[in-house]
């Protein structure tokens, strides 16, 4: 027996059909609660004098690494902890005001500035970044085309700077993209 193509659709189709029959999806409106809310723990603020060090190594959209850890150093930053970001590496990309398409600021896909304007409001909330010169290099990239309130270093700085904030007691945060 010959099996033509109409019917093979035929078929796929009616399994198609059948399989999206077994369970209704969506099973809850939209708006329906699918996790719990209860916090754990408590919603520590910053007591007196206490740091946040977030180091970041990773690539703006190639994981979400450096997107999240921007959003934690800015939670942190609101929390009254002095928040410092240090972007080394492949992370000194995230410090570029230059980034976008066709022209820079633009975004080719939602979300594509998400990075350039979470460390914006990071700057504008108070919050340092720092960058390595070293990383920017790397990538060709130019002190010039940084986002505004991003403070260029040294390469010998990222161990400095990390050694400074471990003898002021700070919370440390390093994030690494491999």
């Amino acid at each position: 027996m010959t099996v033509t193509a109409t019917s093979v659709d035929a078929e796929i189709a009616e399994r198609a059909a059948a399989s999206k029959a077994e369970i209704p999806h969506p099973s809850l409106p939209p708006g329906s609660s699918i996790y719990g809310s209860t916090k754990i723990f408590p919603d520590y603020q910053a007591e007196k004098g206490e740091s946040y060090f977030t180091l970041v190594h990773g690539i703006a959209h190639e994981s979400s690494v450096s997107f999240v850890a921007i959003l934690q150093a800015t939670r942190a930053l609101r929390k009254g902890f002095e928040s410092v970001l240090y972007f080394y590496g492949p992370g000194a990309m995230n410090c570029m005001a230059t980034r976008g398409f066709p022209t820079t600021g633009d975004s080719a896909f939602p979300g594509e500035q998400n990075i350039n304007g979470s460390v914006a409001t990071f700057v504008k909330e108070g919050g340092t970044v720092y960058v390595c010169r070293f990383g920017l290099s790397l990538h060709g990239l130019r002190e010039e085309d940084l986002i505004e309130g991003v403070i260029p270093c040294h390469p010998l700085d990222v161990q400095d700077a990390l050694i400074h904030y471990a003898r002021k007691g700070a919370i440390i945060n390093s994030t690494y993209m491999v």
